[in-house]
């Protein structure tokens, strides 16, 4: 799955939240555990951030496709990452290879994006399309085990006119417990990312979506451009928590004629804000650029976004 293809726009709708009628009472409960918002006239004395200890990397789609997977992760290296999120990759030979080649530039797999979950939603109610996402899972939880990654992404559901939202919550759940066992087997957690699916539309539902699980082994996936359609990434940091587990970094543009995808820093994200909600949760994983690909100046200069805008470093 491409980029542009995980960045479809589909029209969203906070209302959908209340009129799907979910988990009321949890929604509840979530909404009294986060932290109070502010009167407009309150003052704070939260100290400023000097400094953030997270992993820097990138997805390796980033990374120009025309070099080896040896070249590729080399190439990471070199440009300041400590890690790099692979794709699902069904081939074990061109797997393994991957293992080789990140272990002999130094930079490891930390995180797994499986590939089916747009293709063939756990949400669908047609079997046959279940069984291949659940089959993409297993095969991106294998590879996970494989390179030694601890997290594989998903995204639990897509809601559409065939599949009404409570559907899309109640079968997705479904299909999700049927992998706990195996991610519990292989040490490797199920991180549920909110995008432009038209589910999980708000922090409060997301925490209960994955509260409901009562499992370790699923938690967040949280992606900072991805909500700025219809809300605020430190906002959204401080409700999920500790339940973060990686995060995606995007920048989100706003314009007369609609939005634009644009390098950090260059679009509406407030990142000083950013950086305060993950110092004030104590998150300390990885945060991997999610972001057009390019040649190494292109990616040196994400590299010292990240480092300017987040790290502080």
């Amino acid at each position: 799955m491409s980029t542009s293809s995980r960045r479809e726009f589909l029209k969203t709708s906070v209302t959908a939240t209340c009129s799907a009628g979910l988990g009321g009472s949890a929604l509840l409960e979530v909404l009294a555990a986060a932290p109070a918002a502010s009167s407009p006239g309150a003052t704070h004395f939260t100290p400023a951030v000097e400094h953030l200890a997270l992993k820097k990397g990138m997805v390796f789609d980033m990374l120009p496709g025309s070099l080896s997977f040896a070249d590729r992760f080399k190439l990471a290296r070199d440009v300041g990452l400590e890690v790099v999120q692979a794709p699902t990759t069904p081939d074990q030979h061109q797997a393994e290879e991957m293992k080789r080649a990140a272990d002999g530039a130094g930079i490891r797999i930390d995180s797994v994006m499986n590939m089916d979950h747009w293709k063939y939603p756990l949400s669908s109610s047609d079997p046959a399309v279940v069984e291949k996402s659940l089959a993409g899972m297993r095969t991106s939880l294998q590879n996970a085990k494989l390179w030694g990654s601890d997290t594989v992404l998903l995204v639990p559901a897509v809601v559409n006119p065939q599949t009404p939202y409570r559907e899309a919550w109640t079968r997705s759940q479904k299909e999700i417990r049927k992998l706990i066992p195996l991610a519990e087997e292989l040490k490797v957690v199920i991180a549920i990312e909110e995008v432009w699916n038209k589910f999980l539309l708000s922090p409060l539902e997301m925490a209960t979506y994955i509260g409901e699980f009562q499992s370790q082994w699923i938690k967040a996936w949280f992606d900072v451009g991805n909500v700025m359609l219809y809300g605020y990434p430190q906002d959204w940091i401080r409700t999920l928590g500790k339940s973060i587990v990686k995060v995606h970094l995007k920048d989100f543009k706003r314009k007369e004629d609609g939005y634009a995808w644009v390098n950090l820093g260059d679009g509406d994200v407030d990142w000083a804000a950013v950086r305060q909600a993950f110092a004030d949760t104590g998150y300390s994983g990885s945060v991997i650029a999610e972001l057009k690909g390019g040649d190494e100046p292109y990616l040196r200069d994400v590299s010292s976004r990240i480092d300017k805008l987040l790290l502080g470093s």
